[in-house]
């Protein structure tokens, strides 16, 4: 059990932040197809939600990860995934190199805004020929004085159109792929960086996403973060953060499908008893009840594991793996029992059945992290077993 009454105390309080703060205004959301970020997240600085285990010194409030993967679990209260995945892109993905990794002058510059909730944070990985495999990416930083000058493009870019900055990885040197690339923080105002289109995506809609383009965009050399050439290892350990916030976030909203469809199915009569008194419904709830607490037993195995300091790779990709295909499972198990109802755009179960189709492609797809898995089992042809 990871955790303490804190914990708990700290759950209520995001969740009723939840209540009153975000879920009035989904529906709007979604049609505009965007949120006011800097808003919520100024809110949510507020509170010390945005920099639940990031360092003091820079406004983060010092815990450890249990408690940040606690904010996480609660935020799946939200009703839909988009803003549940706009915050964690902020907390969780765009961040944590830069806390871990970064000099105190860039942490002071873009870290400690972040936490405030002044500043918008975006994470620049994924391009157009290179989603999950990373190594592939074309976008370079070519040093020029004491600058870079960045050309090229990121896709899928959460965050991005309201973002202040962007945590970009990129090519920094004509060495191997998975040694010449850096993270570096870019201001998203800074010339040269245009905010192309935004996306128009079939689910996570409440969530602006970003088609952006670098024209000689030049920044100074100080906003790396870390070493040169060790990008691609941060990213890897971002991901690790990642991918266990995509499963734990889950799963408050799983079990608040499978509630809301037992009270929708025990209160719909059909053939004169209510859909929930046949038993391929009452089973397959339980059995998807079942297959939640089992994801979370995992979630928490991982978490207690990453505090300990322990690589958690493998577990955070299996959480990853079974997380995305889990919450597909839910969703359209849950939305069959709702028929025609289930199948309206204003029903949660809809929403959910369109935003959970994401789990199982974004922060790495499911066959990356079935080779992540293989590989670490040692059956990966060329590969070697990991412990």
């Amino acid at each position: 059990m990871i955790y303490t009454e804190q914990h708990r105390e700290l759950m209520r309080s995001v969740t009723k932040f939840c209540e009153t703060e975000i879920n009035p205004y989904i529906e709007e959301w979604e049609k505009e197809g965007i949120f006011p970020a800097h808003e919520l997240f100024r809110k949510m600085g507020r509170q010390g939600f945005l920099g639940i285990n990031k360092p003091e010194k820079f406004g983060g409030l010092g815990l450890d990860y249990t408690y940040e993967l606690a904010f996480c679990e609660a935020t799946g209260c939200i009703r839909g995934g988009s803003i549940g995945m706009a915050i964690g892109v902020q907390t969780d993905m765009a961040t944590p190199a830069l806390a871990r990794h970064g000099s105190d002058e860039l942490r002071a510059e873009f870290l400690a805004p972040s936490i405030s909730g002044e500043y918008v944070a975006c994470l620049g990985v994924s391009e157009v020929g290179a989603g999950s495999d990373v190594a592939s990416l074309k976008t370079s930083a070519r040093k020029d004085g004491d600058d870079y000058v960045i050309t090229g493009g990121k896709m899928w870019t959460t965050n991005g159109v309201q973002a202040d900055w962007m945590c970009l990885l990129a090519n920094t040197s004509d060495g191997p792929p998975h040694r010449n690339k850096s993270l570096i923080c870019v201001p998203m105002k800074t010339k040269g960086v245009q905010v192309a289109r935004r996306l128009d995506k079939m689910g996570m809609r409440a969530s602006d996403t970003a088609q952006i383009f670098f024209d000689e965009v030049r920044v100074p050399q100080r906003y790396r973060i870390g070493e040169e050439g060790m990008g691609f290892i941060y990213q890897m350990e971002q991901f690790q953060i990642e991918r266990l916030w995509g499963a734990a976030g889950a799963l408050v909203g799983m079990e608040k499908a499978i509630q809301d469809t037992i009270e929708y199915t025990r209160n719909r009569i059909a053939f004169g008893k209510p859909l929930l008194d046949n038993q391929v419904i009452h089973f397959k709830l339980a059995e998807l009840q079942a297959k939640v607490e089992a994801l979370r037993s995992l979630v928490y195995r991982a978490a207690e594991s990453y505090v300990n300091g322990e690589d958690v790779t493998m577990l955070a990709s299996m959480a990853k793996l079974i997380g995305g295909r889990l919450s597909r499972e839910v969703a359209d198990s849950c939305l069959q029992y709702w028929g025609g109802m289930g199948f309206m755009n204003e029903s949660d179960i809809s929403r959910m059945y369109r935003d959970s189709r994401l789990g199982s492609i974004g922060g790495g797809a499911d066959e990356v992290m079935l080779q992540i898995i293989s590989k670490h089992m040692g059956i990966l042809p060329g590969a070697s077993k990991k412990k």
